[in-house]
């Protein structure tokens, strides 16, 4: 791609509290950055910039999804390093973005990027509405004129090779990226900013972008269910995982019924039906399948439609085999193919007290619940 984004989040934010930097500091469930990376996915390839102290944590948080740079002394060398990384590559565009701005839309990215086709610079802005006032030691002192002036925000957009010149020549010091380009002689055109893509500074901030972010998710619930009886054999395979027993599962594919309850709550949450609609039994290709073929192919299809999996709970009902032992590999098992975190899944068991099918041990069913969230 020719559109490239850096995102600076080098800082330590102590103004926003908490023991952590702002950037790093948990909201809706997930890193502050996580967020602000995730609204420039597919627009160019991406650049975060990390205190050297944190590069650990962005390699770990990003596994290779991005490309990481260590920040310098300031913000300004935090933004050269990042456009020195770049150079050679083919960059046109290049966008840089505020790390605590995690609300921004693709309509204020979009806008930035469409004038940067007729200005070698463009940033957005919101016109001052509010009366101004100058002050001193807790008093008004005067009213200044609001005409003409813009709050800024980011991402700030510049021709490549331009801005990085600009910063190249640049002294240091600068508040932002348009200052730095507008004392190289470059004209800045202002598009439309957003109320909505605030930058993460007091603690109060957390509290209104959470708000902002439920506003804007789409959260998804879906159920599965799912039963398969036991004929003669050596093991069961649930969860992903062979658990020895004196019987096996019968089923066309490799019946796995916790799997298959949990691809049928992903496919439940999409409206897109059970797994016999996506992998018809009448189809010989899929006689003995294992389920992770299955499994992937749902986490994959709520991928193209924008979601992630929040969490997942499986629950296996059956006497026997005891579950409770491999319940963890189970866990990690999913968790594996699913692409999260262990702790977004859970894997647990009971009984029927001795009740129906499976108190008779004649099989085993699972229920499972899954959360898809698009932000």
């Amino acid at each position: 791609m020719s559109n490239a984004i850096i995102i600076v989040a080098a800082g330590r934010g102590t103004r926003a509290g908490g023991e952590n930097p702002k950037q790093w500091q948990s909201l809706a469930g997930q890193p502050v950055l996580a967020h602000t990376v995730a609204a420039f996915k597919g627009i160019g390839r991406i650049v975060v910039v990390l205190h050297p102290e944190d590069m650990t944590r962005g390699i770990a948080q990003f596994q290779g999804e991005v490309a990481l740079c260590a920040g310098g002394e300031s913000r300004d060398a935090s933004v050269r390093s990042a456009l020195e990384m770049l150079e050679g590559s083919g960059v046109e565009k290049v966008l840089i973005h505020d790390g605590a701005r995690p609300l921004v839309s693709r309509a204020v990215i979009d806008g930035v990027l469409d004038a940067l086709d007729s200005a070698q610079a463009a940033a957005p802005a919101l016109p001052v509405s509010d009366a101004l006032w100058t002050g001193e030691n807790g008093q008004v002192t005067g009213t200044q004129d609001r005409g003409g002036l813009y709050r800024a925000q980011t991402p700030q957009g510049f021709d490549f090779d331009a801005i990085l010149s600009a910063h190249r020549a640049h002294p240091g010091g600068s508040a932002d990226d348009v200052e730095v380009a507008r004392a190289a002689g470059l004209s800045v055109a202002i598009t439309r900013g957003s109320e909505d893509n605030l930058k993460i500074t007091y603690p109060e901030d957390f509290a209104r972008a959470e708000r902002l972010l439920g506003d804007k998710m789409d959260i998804r619930l879906g159920h599965g269910y799912d039963v398969h009886a036991f004929e003669p054999g050596d093991h069961v395979t649930l969860c992903g995982v062979a658990v020895p027993h004196d019987k096996k599962l019968k089923g066309h594919s490799d019946a796995d019924v916790g799997m298959h309850a949990l691809t049928d709550a992903i496919y439940g949450a999409l409206a897109e039906g059970d797994i016999g609609r996506h992998f018809p039994p009448s189809d010989p290709q899929w006689k003995g399948a294992a389920s992770e073929i299955f499994l992937d192919h749902a986490v994959k299809l709520a991928e193209t439609r924008g979601f992630r999996l929040g969490n997942a709970d499986v629950t296996l009902i059956c006497e026997r085999p005891k579950i409770g032992p491999h319940a963890a590999e189970m866990a990690q098992a999913l968790a594996r193919i699913i692409g999260i975190e262990p702790g977004r899944i859970s894997v647990k068991a009971t009984t029927s007290e001795r009740l129906g099918f499976t108190g008779r041990e004649e099989g085993i069913a699972a229920i499972a619940t899954a959360t898809l969230i698009k932000e």
